[in-house]
């Protein structure tokens, strides 16, 4: 069983006021019942009490919003698990539940712009999600432990919110464990204590944090402490079977964030690090907030491609799931810069075999425009995406792009964007060039584009 509470903070106002429902999602085009209307996020204070012997987890999670709109209801997102009681500044609220949607109805309507706190208590087993595309999330159990991972929609298995990356929010996450495991989160641990046979791990993550970032893992890990340039705290987590191979890699840690950091601008956030499970706990990398997963000791390339998020897609997020590119665009080039300066192919080179390849999934659909929600972790994405990066570096130059590299998140620094707002901000800063041919032909069009 899990049991929660979930509370936002402010003020509910008095009786004048006539609200009307927040909307249950924000319209995202490709998962639509993502996020909720009429509310944004600042704070989510989860505390997590987690058995792994009998997937038992407990909590209390308190959230502070504003409301953007006079409210007389508003939803947040929960896959599965059982509520068991809803307050809304501290009186009993009305709530039902719909699919993902838990649909909460104050007592008093909530005035525009006051803050609000509703505490949520739920209980429950946290489910396995499976994405449009086959891989898995939300809450994974492992043979000592469980991971908690987000993307896209992931994180509704553990914790009620507006699960939308166009919301983010500052978190801390207190999580609960039989002593002898380790619980490792986003952000900084801020304390640690052990009574009665559990041992409790608090981490504060101060930033803006999408919730698909949010993460949680438990087990048996070796946890290291470094620094990286400047002086910036590395925590490192890896499950004990993977520490051998993970090992030679995990000591380059300071030097490719020092390199990032070179390539593009300060790290946004206070504190970095990975965390390494072992294989079974899920079948793909995630760039979780301040410290990367990874599925399994990772490659060099991978632990660039996951850190190089922290910048684009971390900090500066997609302002909806059609916009994965901005993410994985940037990251994957990232992968093609460090291989030029580190011996092996340039970038041009890579370009020029990812046009000539054999691969035609990268041709399927344009990097803006994938062809479903099945579709937005898919080559185009990826590959293509990189190659927009590489045509704009070739349309002005050396100089003038990484000059960009390094403004894009700065300017950007933990909002959010879409394409649109990317192309209009290239196009500001690079006043005289005519972007219309990248836009239309790499970015935008059907099909392998005649000419490189």
């Amino acid at each position: 069983m899990l049991t929660f509470s979930l509370v936002l903070t402010g003020t509910v106002c008095d009786g004048g006021v006539r609200g009307t429902a927040g909307g249950s999602g924000v319209g995202d085009p490709y998962f639509p019942e993502a996020g909720n209307g009429g509310y944004d996020v600042a704070h989510y204070g989860l505390t997590l009490d987690y058995t792994p012997a009998t997937r038992h987890l407990t909590g209390t999670a308190v959230i502070t919003a504003t409301a953007t709109q006079d409210l007389s209801a508003f939803d947040l997102d929960l896959a599965g698990l059982h509520v068991d009681s809803v307050t809304v500044e501290g009186e009993d609220a009305r709530f039902s539940r719909a699919g993902q949607e838990l649909t909460v109805r104050p007592r008093a309507d909530l005035r525009k712009d006051q803050t609000f706190r509703t505490t949520v208590h739920y209980s429950g087993t946290p489910g396995t999600l499976t994405d449009p595309d086959g891989s898995k999330e939300g809450w994974l159990p492992t043979a000592d432990g469980a991971l908690g991972l987000g993307e896209p929609v992931g994180s509704m298995a553990w914790f009620p919110g507006n699960d939308h990356p166009s919301d983010k929010a500052a978190y801390d996450i207190t999580v609960t464990v039989p002593k002898g495991l380790q619980a490792v989160s986003n952000g900084e641990l801020t304390g640690q204590s052990t009574r009665g046979g559990r041992t409790s791990y608090r981490w504060h993550t101060a930033e803006p944090m999408a919730s698909y970032l949010a993460t949680v893992a438990i087990g048996h890990f070796d946890i290291a402490r470094t620094t990286g340039p400047h002086g910036l705290p590395i925590l490192t987590a890896v499950d004990a079977g993977e520490a051998g191979d993970s090992a030679d890699v995990l000591a380059q840690l300071p030097g490719i964030i020092k390199w990032e950091e070179d390539t593009f601008g300060p790290f946004p956030f206070s504190c970095a690090g990975v965390v390494v499970t072992g294989t079974g706990a899920a079948g793909y990398a995630l760039e979780t907030q301040n410290r990367p997963t990874f599925p399994g000791a990772p490659d060099t390339g991978t632990v660039v491609h996951e850190l190089a998020h922290q910048w684009y897609g971390d900090s500066v997020t997609p302002k909806s799931w059609q916009d994965m590119w901005l993410n994985e665009g940037f990251a994957t080039y990232a992968q093609w810069l460090w291989t030029e300066d580190h011996g092996g192919p340039t970038a041009q080179q890579t370009f020029m075999d990812t046009y000539n390849g054999d691969d035609d999934s990268i041709w399927a659909y344009p990097p803006a425009k994938p062809s479903g929600a099945a579709h937005i972790s898919d080559s185009p994405v990826y590959q293509r995406g990189a190659m927009v990066l590489h045509k704009i570096r070739q349309a002005i130059g050396d100089k003038a792009f990484f000059a960009l590299l390094r403004a894009w998140p700065a300017t950007h620094r933990f909002a959010y964007a879409d394409t649109a707002d990317f192309t209009a901000w290239v196009q500001k800063q690079c006043p005289g060039k005519d972007f219309t041919g990248i836009w239309k032909t790499w970015l935008y069009g059907n099909g392998k584009p005649a000419h490189p």
